[in-house]
């Protein structure tokens, strides 16, 4: 990039005294009547750009399953201040949205939604320094059931470390990392025991067509953003169809639709059934926070719809002071809340109803109705920090009552 003439052989020091003059410039403002949503004002450019980071950033996208055709896509806030996508282009963590995949890979192995496991702490020996291993034992935000025979189904309603990691254990990281790329997630996966926390970074768009293979009964479709391309004339240069591919069979993506609702109706997302809501239709979904409250994610199933948000700051330091507050079910899941009431009131879309059910296989060998379900999180998200690869750099891990070593 060509060298600014303003800043040519000058020092560090003189271009800082230079970013710090005040001069006229526009920023960006929830607040103006303008329609760029921008105001004038006087500011040095050094300021305008902490002003700027301060505001969160917000990715949301939701798809058809059945076609891939995607229906609404929020990139920012603004796109001429904030000239980011974070739908298809930013990675961030994931939290415990990975969660489901790990259930997903042990139920294709034999397991079921009822099977009973003990919800105690889990412990994995991991590679250190040099040839040398070490262990490491996740822990809970609360100890709800602790010590007792719990289903793999309440386990993923509560976002139960000691379930999941019990589920990792019967399964490998590699076999989770296989699925999870099959599902069409592209980005880096690191094949570690830490990846069922949500350690690695995923675009948004990766995660909603993910979750979209739950509902399309198995077949994964990759997200389709322009189904046509015509020339100045009107005519067709170029048509895009639907990619498919079956990941995992009818029985398995039902079982995980089950899962998913429980965590709707008994679990971390149980706000969407309260009465800032009050959704009574078939959905389920799965909410995620990770450390330091950095990132929330939510994602959403319906009969006929998939759906995924993000909230978070530019940069991983910016971000709420409290689990209270920054947690999934406070920062994310209101985003789609409000977005699925407007739909359902909208009576020029006919897809997408709040009478719509879920399409059950022709055949259920499984048991739906767990003898342990019900509400037991100590928190609307029984969250779980991420924190690095056993392999990474843990000096700035933060919560070290998140894990041992």
């Amino acid at each position: 990039m060509k060298q600014s003439n303003l800043t040519s052989g000058l020092k560090d020091d003189e271009i800082m005294k230079a970013m710090k003059q005040k001069v006229e410039t526009r920023v960006f403002d929830w607040n103006s009547n303008a329609p760029d949503l921008g105001r004038d004002t006087v500011m040095s450019p050094y300021d305008s750009v902490v002003y700027h980071k301060h505001f969160l950033r917000c990715a949301f996208m939701a798809m058809d399953p059945r076609s891939g055709a995607v229906k609404a896509y929020v990139g920012g806030p603004n796109f001429r201040y904030f000239q980011y996508d974070m739908a298809t282009k930013g990675r961030r963590q994931v939290g415990s949205t990975i969660k489901p995949f790990v259930y997903t890979t042990i139920f294709r192995d034999g397991h079921t939604p009822c099977d009973l496991v003990p919800n105690v702490p889990q412990t994995f020996t991991v590679p250190a320094e040099g040839n040398t291993t070490t262990t490491w034992t996740p822990r809970n935000a609360g100890d709800a059931r602790l010590g007792e025979m719990v289903s793999l189904k309440w386990g993923l309603a509560n976002s139960n470390n000691n379930v999941t990691g019990w589920a990792m254990k019967q399964t490998s990281p590699e076999q989770v990392t296989s699925l999870i790329q099959a599902l069409g997630v592209d980005s880096h996966i690191d094949p570690v025991p830490s990846l069922f926390l949500g350690t690695s970074d995923v675009k948004l768009s990766e995660m909603v067509g993910a979750y979209g293979t739950y509902v399309n009964k198995g077949v994964h479709i990759d997200p389709i953003y322009v189904t046509e391309i015509h020339d100045r004339y009107g005519n067709v240069i170029a048509r895009f169809g639907k990619r498919e591919r079956e990941v995992i069979d009818e029985q398995t993506a039902y079982m995980m639709i089950s899962l998913l609702q429980g965590v709707v109706d008994q679990g971390t997302a149980r706000r969407l059934r309260g009465p800032a809501y009050r959704l009574t239709c078939q959905i389920g979904g799965k909410t995620g926070t990770t450390q330091n409250q950095s990132d929330g994610w939510f994602m959403a199933v319906l009969p006929h719809l998939v759906a995924g948000v993000w909230v978070g700051g530019e940069e991983r330091a910016i971000h709420f002071n409290s689990m209270s507050i920054g947690q999934a079910s406070n920062a994310a899941i209101p985003i789609f809340g409000r977005f699925i009431l407007k739909v359902f009131d909208d009576p020029s879309i006919v897809d997408v109803k709040p009478t719509d059910i879920f399409e059950a296989p022709s055949a259920i060998n499984f048991s739906l109705d767990c003898a342990d379900k019900g509400v037991n999180a100590d928190a609307d998200e029984a969250y779980a920090p991420s924190v690095p690869s056993p392999q990474h750099d843990l000096s700035d891990c933060g919560e070290s009552d998140i894990f041992n070593f």
